[in-house]
């Protein structure tokens, strides 16, 4: 009894010890397996992470950057930015809305990493700012009188009478150039962009105001401007989007999609929906 009770212990001593190298090379193997895994999905989710850039716009450009009729903001620029998101799958665009003279600011202090609001190169921008190298647009700046106005046919003709701009705007700088060059003959009132000026324009306390032609076409569809361009361009100005200047590596992707997006035809695409016409390319 004692022979079989000692040969009966060691039979459950082995068994036992069996069940717990078995169990210890399964959890050896699944604790790999696991790690493994991890490690596999720390590295997905490292190539995988995408990066959210928020883009500084506006709402009262027309066919540009606008909110339609239900509510969507929409428009030349806004679904350019959303066709560089489809194309750049480690980033995602992410839209801001303000007023265009809070755009820069907002730049500066970093509360946005991108502006897409037909923005032109100045001296005082490129001091501060990096521009990408893709143009995406080509702006041309008129002069715009009311229909009824038959006097103002240029620039020259706005001598001794108001011209309202858009504070920190290309066309601020333009007629404050202008002035420069021609003894401040221009009364030059800065306002906001959008009803202010139409309403300023029909009611005959300013002039004129300079925009754009296809911005001014939007405006007398669906708002009844009574609005129209005169004289030559006063800048046929190339549009850019606007970073900081320590954002080199956001700047080579987004000039890469858009690389892409003008040679497929999307870009003139775009311009000729948005803006009636194709306005990427130079005449």
């Amino acid at each position: 009894m004692t022979v079989k009770h000692t040969r009966f212990k060691r039979m459950i001593k082995a068994a036992a010890l069996m069940i717990t190298i078995i169990a210890l090379a399964g959890c050896s193997s699944i604790t790999g397996q696991d790690t493994e895994a991890s490690s596999s999905g720390a590295a997905g989710s490292g190539t995988k992470q995408v990066k959210k850039i928020i883009v500084g716009t506006g709402t009262q450009f027309p066919n540009v950057c606008f909110i339609d009729e239900n509510g969507k903001l929409t428009g030349y620029d806004v679904e350019l930015i959303r066709e560089i998101d489809k194309r750049l799958p480690e980033y995602e665009f992410e839209f801001s809305t303000m007023e265009f003279k809070n755009l820069l600011l907002s730049l500066e202090t970093n509360k946005i990493d991108l502006i897409a609001h037909q923005m032109e190169v100045n001296e005082e921008r490129q001091a501060k700012f990096l521009f990408n190298d893709e143009a995406y647009n080509i702006f041309p700046n008129k002069v715009v009188v009311s229909q009824s106005n038959n006097d103002v046919k240029s620039i020259d003709d706005l001598k001794g009478k108001k011209l309202i701009v858009g504070a920190t705007s290309n066309a601020a700088v333009l007629a404050e150039k202008w002035n420069a060059a021609n003894g401040n003959g221009i009364d030059i009132v800065y306002s906001g962009a959008g009803e202010d000026t139409i309403t300023q324009i029909k009611t005959g306390r300013v002039d004129a105001t300079i925009s754009t032609p296809f911005a001014i076409d939007y405006q007398n569809k669906v708002v009844d401007a009574q609005l129209k361009t005169v004289g030559e361009a006063l800048s046929n100005s190339k549009v850019y989007f606007i970073l900081n200047k320590d954002n080199e590596e956001l700047k080579a992707k987004v000039d890469e999609a858009l690389k892409e997006i003008k040679a497929d035809g999307t870009l003139s695409k775009l311009s000729t929906e948005w803006l009636g016409a194709d306005y990427t390319v130079e005449e």
